[in-house]
Parts: structure tokens; C-alpha cells; sequence
């Protein structure tokens, strides 16, 4: 896999490569349902690399369910012990796993931007079956500014769905220079913003980052 992976990629790793992880990490045998994680065919997903992940690895995540300790496992991988990568899953395909009571902003959300993508607790309970969604969880989301056509207005639709809206609403918007936090973008354009991408963090105008610059 030559390309670099953004962070949010969801990844699957190989039965071989998933047995050599619980050899490097005995203390993950006590939990079952890490043991049996790839042979269920569900996904890893890449995040940020820490100080102490090896070099030139892919770092990657798995949270554990609430009824696990919401236990957060990192873990680093070769590129070639992953076998498949997907981009979060749309918010459309994961919105039948959403609760009643958020459909109706899951479907303004929609209007205002159908590629969104969502990628915390209501991605994993898509993604893998298990109960994820707590009355007190967030709706994680990405909205790729390039998709709407109007980066300029889109913090601020965002924050008019925000207010009637019976979750938090967290999450970035994505230009070319990486992503921000969607309440950071509400600010005036000569704000300085701090933009995320898996390389590092860094610092531009709101302006600068929602006309497509780069850091």
C-alpha cells in the first residue's frame, strides 16, 4: 500500500498479522473480544502516531464498546499486513443504527451535506454490531467542504443543526490542508484554526484553510 493513510481511514488487517499483535501483546488475552476481532471481519482505524509508535508503522486504534470499559487499544502495523482501507462509513449507511430521536438531524445533516461521514460511536455500532450508542454519546462526524460548495457558510448551517439538535454534534470539516474542528470555523476569517492531518497539527486562517490553502 504505497499511499499514506489519513487519519479516520478504517482499515482490516490479516488473520496471520492479527495473531502476531496478540503474541506482542499478551496482556490484550484477557480480553476475548479483542482476541476474536479480526475473525468477526471487523476493522482497525487510523490514528495519529503517538511518541511511542515504532517508526515508519501505521498507527492504528480499536475502541472497545462501553460494556468493555470503552477501553481504547493502539496498536502499529507494517503496510503490508493490511489487507483492505475504507473511508469512514457515510452518515447515510450508518443512520439506520441511530437512534429514534436522532433521524430527524441526521436528515437535515444529510440535506446540508449528503457525503458526510461519521466516524465514532454510531460508525462502530454500524460497522460492527455492537452496542456503542449510549444516551450520552456524541454524533462524530467529517464534512468534506470540497462536496458542498459553499466551505465559507458550512460552519455556520452546521451550527443552526447544532442548536436543535438532541446530541452534541462534534467533528471536523475537511479542506485540502487537513481537518478542523467544525465550532473552531465560526470565528472570524483572520481566526487561526488548528488543522489536523496525520502528519501533525498546524495553524493557518480560517480564510486560508476554507479557500483550500495549505499550512
Amino acid at each position: 500500500m504505497a499511499e499514506a493513510l489519513e487519519r479516520h481511514t478504517m482499515v482490516k488487517t490479516s488473520a496471520a498479522a492479527w495473531t502476531a499483535v496478540m503474541a506482542r501483546h499478551p496482556e490484550f488475552a484477557e480480553h476475548v473480544i479483542i482476541e476474536g476481532w479480526v475473525r468477526a471481519d471487523r476493522p482497525l482505524i487510523v490514528r495519529r502516531p503517538g511518541c511511542s509508535d515504532p517508526a515508519g508503522k501505521i498507527p492504528l486504534g480499536l475502541p472497545l464498546p462501553p460494556s468493555h470499559g470503552k477501553r481504547r487499544i493502539a496498536i502499529a502495523l507494517d503496510a503490508g499486513e493490511i489487507i483492505e482501507h475504507k473511508p469512514p462509513p457515510l452518515l447515510a449507511d450508518a443512520a439506520a443504527s441511530a437512534p429514534s430521536a436522532w433521524q430527524d438531524t441526521i436528515d437535515r445533516l444529510l440535506r446540508l451535506c449528503p457525503e458526510t461521514r461519521t466516524f465514532g460511536s454510531l460508525a462502530w455500532q454500524h460497522l460492527t454490531g455492537l452496542p456503542y450508542l449510549s444516551d450520552h454519546s456524541d454524533l462524530d462526524l467529517l464534512w468534506p467542504a470540497r462536496a458542498t460548495g459553499q466551505a465559507s457558510t458550512l460552519p455556520f448551517e452546521i451550527a443552526d443543526i447544532a442548536r436543535l439538535a438532541p446530541m452534541r454534534l462534534d467533528g471536523e470539516i475537511i479542506c485540502t490542508a487537513g481537518g478542523v474542528q467544525w465550532r473552531e470555523l465560526t470565528g472570524a476569517d483572520a481566526d487561526d484554526v488548528l488543522v489536523k492531518r496525520q502528519s501533525g497539527v498546524h495553524s493557518m486562517t480560517r480564510a486560508a484553510f476554507l479557500a483550500g490553502g495549505t499550512p
